[in-house]
């Protein structure tokens, strides 16, 4: 009769920690499938990128400096994008991507800033539609990343707290780290207005 206990017992001990296992697994499938969200929305950004410049190029002759600093802020963040892509929560990576991506942010706004100066640039429809799907994209991202966020917290949950933790250490699963944008000036959309 105790074996038969002891059996029980361990059987739904053993159940509990598989049960604890998935959890961990599936926790972190969530948070690479957010971030897969973050990849679609970021590459279409640095798609749109090039377009807007090449626009922009015709009318602003003179500020070859500030073009190829978005072109260069745009290849530094798609490599930060492929860094963090290949290895999505790993801390080094994810902070390549938001040190790259809110370059290039600051350096769109500063062509945007410079472009109120070319009121033809401004009327251009292309460069108004180009600007309004770059916004559009920005705000898709901003919810990607929130998800991938809320996803990675879940999941940092899971491996941290009891007794998920002693399943966690067991199996080699570490927290995964969030997407974070350093400054409230820098989770700001550039502002695009060709109106």
């Amino acid at each position: 009769m105790g074996m038969v206990i002891a059996l029980v017992v361990l059987v739904g001990l053993a159940i509990y920690v598989v049960g604890l296992y998935n959890g961990l697994v599936g926790g972190r499938n969530a948070y690479k499938n957010a971030f897969a969200q973050i990849d679609v929305q970021l590459t279409r950004r640095y798609d749109l990128i090039p377009n807007l410049v090449e626009t922009a190029k015709g009318y602003m002759k003179h500020e070859r400096e500030t073009l190829e600093a978005v072109i260069q802020a745009r290849n530094s963040a798609l490599s930060g994008l492929s860094a963090a892509k290949a290895n999505p929560g790993d801390a080094a990576a994810m902070q390549q991507l938001a040190g790259a991506d809110n370059a290039l942010t600051q350096t769109l706004g500063r062509l945007f800033a410079l472009s109120e100066a070319y009121p033809d640039l401004k009327a251009n429809q292309n460069m108004m539609q180009l600007s309004e799907e770059l916004t559009s994209t920005e705000n898709k991202v901003a919810f990607a990343r929130q998800a991938y966020n809320d996803a990675v917290m879940g999941y940092n949950n899971r491996v941290e707290m009891f007794p998920g933790s002693i399943v966690a250490n067991m199996f080699a699963f570490h927290p995964a780290e969030l997407l974070q944008i350093e400054s409230a000036q820098k989770r700001e959309v550039p502002k695009v207005s060709f109106t």
